[in-house]
């Protein structure tokens, strides 16, 4: 008897995995609008027909959205297992705050040691930029709000996942983007008070962690990460300590 010949690939297929690649390195990011149909179908170098089933294919699983007269977009949604309600929960939270630097320490030292293994000109290019915005930040204290500061701290290390070029350590990082940035503007407040001596070994601590990235010395750059929050979270534990001391001073009656 004679086999049946095996289905052959559909050509949708292939195109589902191509965007699929792109959704999972991050190259389109959640919410972001697909290019035009037209566009899109050039750059891949298939039919509009082949494309329109693969968008299909996708929608039907949820990872695109079509919005008629709109477009087509990655879905919000992915990633968004730290969004609201546990946001606000974790946010109000001063253990959980606690338990937000330790979880940075385990992801960003390994952000930072597989960026400076992997990291490509282009990403080195980025990388810059981002420190740059860090570093005018803060030579510019004062004249910029804590929540962008925030933002400039939180994007330098979401360049750094980036460039790490693992899909894992970048979507967990996305997916807890605005619980990093409100732990960052959190911190800057805290540390604010203590004056420009803080402020320069944290932009020093900075700089000593791109350096460490863009010259490739991955044990380095995950040991400069480690430093840096170890930094944070001692000067923060110790303005907290400082602040209780003095409320206690104050609830303490004169002698009669």
């Amino acid at each position: 008897m004679k086999a049946t010949p095996l289905q052959q690939r559909r050509l949708s297929d292939d195109i589902v995995e191509r965007i699929e690649t792109l959704i999972l390195e991050g190259s389109l990011r959640p919410g972001e609008r697909l290019p035009a149909e037209r566009a899109l179908a050039e750059d891949f170098g298939v039919s509009r027909p082949s494309l329109r089933e693969a968008i299909q294919k996708l929608v039907a699983r949820g990872l695109l959205i079509s919005r008629h007269g709109g477009g087509t977009f990655v879905s919000d949604s992915l990633g968004s297992s730290f969004r609201d309600p546990m946001l606000e929960l974790l946010e109000n939270n001063p253990e959980a705050q606690r338990d937000l630097i330790e979880f940075r320490h385990m992801l960003e030292g390994a952000c930072a040691y597989y960026a400076a293994l992997r990291a490509t000109d282009l990403d080195r290019q980025r990388l810059k930029a981002a420190f740059e915005r860090v570093q005018d930040c803060y030579l510019q204290q004062g004249r910029v709000s804590r929540s962008e500061e925030g933002r400039a701290d939180a994007l330098f290390h979401l360049a750094i996942a980036e460039a790490s070029h693992n899909a894992v350590l970048l979507h967990t990082i996305r997916s807890l983007f605005d619980l990093l940035e409100h732990n960052v503007v959190t911190n800057i407040g805290g540390m604010l008070p203590l004056g420009s001596v803080v402020r320069d070994r944290l932009l020093a601590q900075h700089e000593a962690l791109y350096r460490a990235i863009v010259d490739g010395r991955a044990d380095d750059a995950r040991r400069k990460a480690s430093e840096h929050l170890d930094y944070v979270q001692e000067v923060l534990v110790d303005t907290l300590d400082e602040a209780k001391r003095i409320e206690r001073a104050k609830r303490r009656r004169e002698p009669a």
